[in-house]
């Protein structure tokens, strides 16, 4: 399966395949001419697939320097970007040669903002090998590292000059890191598109495995209809944004160690839907409507949460904060999503 992101300046394909990775040099060879490729992994992909991309590389004549970074959100941090640096640049990698982010969500922002930043922006790739990352932040361009107070808050919109998904990677991935990429699958369903979540209601783990490439496809095709509307992320592609408010709030409260990103976002849907319901800004019943299907798919949907204050201050920094407002995403009903304008000082109500 191929989609293509077209943008006023810069184009580029999805590429969606089993045994993709095994064809990756014959692929790059049709994009890329030069000979130098940094790989940045993480340590717990590097065990499986590290040394699988170096090979098939170097077989197709590439000359290939592998930098293995820390797994987890710590390492999306300004010490760890300045290591990075410092390792590309000891690999002798210049404007007119190549990176490849080949790893989860953490990889792929960390790699995507020094590749956008180094040497004023080197050409990059994504291999996302997360569900979470093949369905989303491995497309549309925002790359970014946290600060310690909050998530992402230094960013950068960098669009890779492709994006190659193997879902037979996932063969791979922590149960846990499955669920945590089913969390942004249900927000599909929830935003954009009914019928997506109704199939998650009905599919258990098995058949949702079964029809996985149709899955990241679907969700493809939502996050480029999106992207192409509104690259900058000034309006429509806030609807993206559904439970991450206050989901990337209990990430940074509890010091990115409880919580992975999609079990964040998971609670933050539901939370926000329960609330506008009460608001009678969303059909009645969609919460518990979320909640089932979350439920279903090993995800936690209510929390007790003891530090509204330290809360309330990590969503102060949200990047959808416009002066004394802040955008949150709400929805209407399952599938139909809208942004809603608030005061900064109601943002407590909803919590």
């Amino acid at each position: 399966m191929e989609l293509r992101i077209n943008l006023t300046e810069q184009s580029y394909p999805i590429y969606i395949g089993r045994g993709v990775l095994g064809r990756l040099g014959e692929e790059i060879k049709k994009i890329y001419s030069n000979k130098k490729i940094a790989v940045v992994t993480d340590e717990n992909v590097d065990k499986f697939y590290g040394e699988k991309v170096k090979s098939t590389l170097e077989k197709s004549g590439f000359q290939v320097f592998k930098i293995v970074v820390k797994p987890g959100e710590k390492s999306k941090s300004i010490e760890e970007l300045v290591n990075l640096y410092n390792n590309i640049l000891d690999a002798e990698i210049t404007r007119g040669d190549l990176i490849i982010a080949l790893g989860g969500g953490v990889v792929g922002d960390l790699t995507g903002f020094a590749a956008s930043t180094l040497l004023r922006g080197i050409p990059y790739i994504q291999i996302p090998t997360s569900l979470l990352a093949q369905i989303d932040s491995s497309i549309g361009g925002k790359v970014a590292v946290d600060l310690p107070r909050g998530k992402n808050l230094v960013g950068n919109f960098y669009h890779p000059q492709a994006v190659f998904i193997d879902p037979d990677v996932l063969d791979t991935l922590d149960k846990r890191f499955f669920y945590d990429g089913m969390a942004e699958v249900i927000k599909y369903g929830c935003i954009k598109n009914k019928e997506l979540f109704y199939k998650l209601m009905e599919c258990d783990e098995k058949r949702i495995l079964e029809s996985i490439e149709d899955i990241i496809y679907t969700c493809c095709c939502i996050k480029k209809e999106v992207v192409e509307k509104d690259e900058k992320d000034n309006h429509d592609r806030m609807i993206l944004n559904f439970g991450h408010t206050l989901g990337h709030a209990i990430e940074k409260y509890y010091n990115f160690e409880k919580y992975t990103h999609g079990e964040a976002v998971a609670l933050g849907m539901y939370i926000i839907t329960k609330k506008s319901e009460e608001m009678n800004l969303t059909k009645k019943g969609t919460a518990e409507l979320i909640g089932e299907v979350l439920s279903k798919h090993n995800l936690e949907h209510e929390i007790y949460l003891e530090d509204r204050e330290s809360i309330l201050k990590a969503i102060s920094f949200d990047k959808k904060s416009k002066g004394e407002f802040i955008d949150i995403i709400l929805l209407k009903d399952i599938g139909e999503s809208f942004i809603h304008k608030i005061e900064k000082e109601k943002i407590s109500s909803f919590i």
